[in-house]
């Protein structure tokens, strides 16, 4: 019988965004076949995860893409950005806590095209006029990656309903990011 391979991986995938210790029996069992062989297909829980970890840059790209970052104000490409991300978050909050994923020079170049897209919307919102400039774009970045993980987390927790995901994560930002007033009045209160 041929295995699925993208059926295990979603598997695993949703499993692993649910209970990240979850052992390769417990994957094996979630995708519905045997640890043999899901061991043909993952030699171990790293090969898994690499897996995961080309997924979830697929998706983070495809993501991208449909939230056109280039289009109208730099606001509503970040609101539509994270829409798209928002089915893929709980697989995005666990690759995130990977930390083999982001460490030594093995780190998967995705990442690097996905952070250079999300900075230049970011860059982009800045030079519009949009956001504060004293966040650097690749803070900015890194605090979207932190809000969807824990926005993903407390909805897999039922701390959080789903529906208010992307309300959540945009009105935190943006209400951080955004540019308030005259800079120059700011400064003197």
């Amino acid at each position: 019988m041929a295995v699925d391979r993208d059926h295990v991986l979603r598997s695993a995938a949703a499993l692993l965004t649910r209970k990240s210790t979850a052992t390769m029996d417990e994957v094996a069992k979630a995708a519905g076949i045997s640890r043999a062989t899901l061991h043909r297909q993952f030699a171990g829980r790293d090969a898994l995860v690499r897996a995961l970890e080309a997924l979830g840059i697929a998706e983070c790209e495809a993501a991208l893409e449909a939230a056109r970052p280039g289009e109208g104000p730099a606001t509503d490409a970040v609101r539509r950005l994270v829409a798209e991300v928002e089915p893929h978050a709980g697989l995005l909050a666990f690759l995130y806590s990977e930390n083999q994923l982001f460490e030594g020079e093995e780190q998967n170049e995705g990442w690097t095209r996905i952070d250079e897209a999300v900075a230049g919307l970011f860059r982009r919102g800045q030079a519009s006029g949009e956001f504060r400039i004293d966040l650097t774009p690749a803070w900015l970045t890194e605090a979207l990656y932190g809000l969807l993980a824990s926005a993903a987390w407390a909805v897999a927790e039922g701390r959080v309903a789903p529906k208010d995901f992307t309300h959540m994560i945009v009105e935190l930002l943006l209400g951080g990011v955004r540019r308030q007033g005259d800079p120059a009045r700011r400064n003197a209160s």
